[in-house]
């Protein structure tokens, strides 16, 4: 990579430009030009490197490098180890703990421990340490450096390609960041406009549902009122039938003996119906005409068995009414007649009309307890036209709101995950955010392992079974000097009686 500065000299542009690459490549660069650059030989006893040729200098008294003694330099090298630390045989295998420098011409220098030296193996590829064993040794040090430095060569243009490659991923981030940014404003943007629409419309809908709320109460309350009046006529009907049915002689008049006659109306259920308590029914008299009978109608018709029914088994008739009312009751728990959708009202008429034979396969208490309901109040009439109009432009308003809500949503949801993504720790350059979008398998003889880095980690039986969570995206969990080459996913699956599973990688 060049980077170019222009600057004037003498009045006259002149450009100035530098190579700039990685520190891997630079340091595999420098290790290819140092295996090719052939030693220079600079006299100093033999195994001593050169970076301690200042410390053996001929003519001069030798110290020890631990500093423990100084000796004659004639005694450098003699086979006899006087030094502690072995640095006056570096040459010799005199000392245990001595090493031996291999200078390696054409190659890389190294060492070797002295106790190697003249043992008949060649351990330096220039033979160098084999000096006075008599081993058949061949300078294998070109040759070693030629392949070292192809192999140098193949690290470099590797090294080379993958930092071309990591510049690209680079640049491939930061537009896909600023893209990322750009959509996010346009976003916020068309999120402000759709909050504006859902307050309008939701003023709109609640504007729409007031007179739609009304017409229902009315539509309701009339409804209601007509019952009331079917009922009053009914129990007019039930009452002047049930006077008839206790005027047992038929003069227009009930009286005390007629009335103990029906044993079920004794008020106090105490099994003795006397006459007291059937004149206390009567309220005080001894017989009652029909105007009179309306109010002691009012207390006994709750308990009176007509006689038409007197053959029908009590049980029977206290199973059905049992079955009865919870119908009733959990119809109108559940569905109050003022807030019956329309629509649902008029699946249930259309059900009646083109359905007929379908109570054919009803339970009998359901038909009786449908038929019952009939019979009493009937089915409550179609809005008028006028109503159904206002039910009608509600109901739109109420779908063009809740459309509008779900888009907002959506966009909601839309900006949570751009400013997700904005933050996100993709390395210091953002060159990891090629891999947010991936995903990755791994497939060995009893599982299939598939990593999507930054989200999660997973496991599934490869003939079958279910998936394991291995753990969501944790955080960077790399040395500090390289955080970045390592990821932690955390709070996978439970093992059985043990920690939540997790994944490095």
């Amino acid at each position: 990579r060049f980077q170019c500065s222009r600057f004037l000299l003498n009045s006259n542009p002149v450009w100035s430009c530098n190579i700039v690459m990685s520190c891997q490549y630079l340091r595999l660069l420098l290790l290819l030009l140092s295996v090719g650059v052939s030693a220079v030989e600079v006299q100093r006893p033999r195994g001593v490197p050169l970076s301690k040729r200042q410390f053996y200098e001929e003519g001069k008294p030798f110290t020890c490098l631990d500093g423990s003694r100084t000796i004659p330099f004639d005694r450098v090298n003699d086979d006899y180890c006087d030094c502690q630390d072995g640095s006056d045989e570096p040459g010799t295998a005199a000392c245990p703990n001595g090493s031996f420098h291999c200078t390696n011409a054409g190659f890389r220098p190294g060492f070797i421990p002295s106790s190697r030296i003249n043992d008949g193996i060649c351990d330096c590829c220039d033979t160098t340490d084999e000096y006075n064993s008599g081993a058949a040794c061949q300078n294998t040090c070109r040759e070693l450096g030629r392949k070292e430095r192809e192999s140098l060569q193949k690290m470099a243009e590797i090294a080379k390609e993958g930092f071309l490659l990591k510049q690209q991923l680079i640049q491939e981030a930061k537009r896909g960041l600023e893209d990322k940014k750009a959509k996010l404003s346009d976003v916020q943007v068309s999120k402000k406009d759709l909050e504006e629409k859902v307050e309008a419309l939701r003023t709109v809908k609640e504007t729409a549902e007031q007179p739609e709320k009304e017409a229902k109460e009315r539509h309701l309350k009339a409804w209601e009122d007509e019952k009331a009046v079917i009922r009053m006529e009914k129990d007019k009907a039930r009452m002047a039938e049930v006077f008839l049915e206790l005027d047992d002689d038929a003069d227009g008049l009930v009286s005390v003996a007629e009335l103990l006659s029906h044993s079920e109306l004794d008020p106090d259920s105490d099994g003795s119906f006397t006459e007291a308590d059937a004149q206390g029914l009567l309220g005080g008299v001894d017989n009652v005409d029909t105007v009179a009978f309306e109010s002691v109608w009012n207390n006994i018709k709750a308990k009176y068995i007509s006689e038409a029914n007197a053959d029908t088994p009590a049980p029977v008739e206290t199973a059905q009414e049992e079955m009865r009312e919870p119908v009733s009751d959990s119809d109108s728990e559940q569905y109050p007649e003022d807030d019956i959708p329309e629509e649902e009202e008029d699946d249930d008429e259309e059900d009646d009309d083109d359905d007929p034979d379908e109570r054919d396969y009803k339970s009998p208490s359901t038909i009786q307890t449908q038929e019952t309901k009939d019979d009493d109040e009937g089915t409550m009439p179609p809005y008028d036209q006028e109503t159904q109009n206002l039910i009608n432009a509600a109901q739109k308003a109420r779908d063009e709101f809740d459309e509008a809500e779900r888009a907002l949503r959506e966009v909601d949801d839309q900006i949570r995950n751009l400013e997700k993504e904005i933050s996100f720790d993709f390395g210091p350059s953002a060159e990891f955010a090629y891999l947010y979008s991936q995903c990755y398998e791994l497939s060995t003889s009893e599982y299939i392992y598939r990593l999507c880095p930054f989200n999660r980690v997973s496991q599934k039986p490869k003939y079958g079974g279910s998936e394991t969570n291995l753990g969501i995206w944790g955080k960077w969990a790399g040395p500090e000097d390289n955080i970045y080459s390592v990821m932690k996913y955390e709070h996978g699956t439970g093992c059985w009686q043990g920690p939540n599973r997790s994944t490095t990688v």
